[in-house]
């Protein structure tokens, strides 16, 4: 498997299944599944300096699980499998 490290303040995630099946118990075909919002922290990136040259600490860890803003970062595929990277700040919380 090949490893991508991001640059900067950007994070790789991977995102989750949407569900296949609705509330009401309705199989949805894959035309009417939204993108899902949740997605795991694969990476994390080199971090950096902010315009105050402090160093940039992440608030996110590898393996957690976070919501995600549902239209930012760009989508690369690696290894047969969709990952997303985006900015930290395109995370909009961290799911407990």
């Amino acid at each position: 498997m090949a490893n991508i490290q991001p640059l900067g303040s950007r994070v790789l995630v991977k995102r989750l299944e949407a569900d296949t099946v609705s509330a009401g118990g309705i199989v949805l075909p894959d035309s009417a599944k939204e993108k899902p919002q949740e997605a795991a922290v694969v990476s994390l990136g080199t971090g950096g300096k902010d315009e105050k040259g402090n160093d940039i600490v992440f608030s996110v860890k590898v393996g957690d699980t976070v919501l995600i803003s549902k239209y930012g970062g760009t989508e690369v595929k690696f290894d047969g499998e969709e990952h997303l990277i985006l900015s930290e700040s395109d995370i909009l919380g961290i799911i407990s």
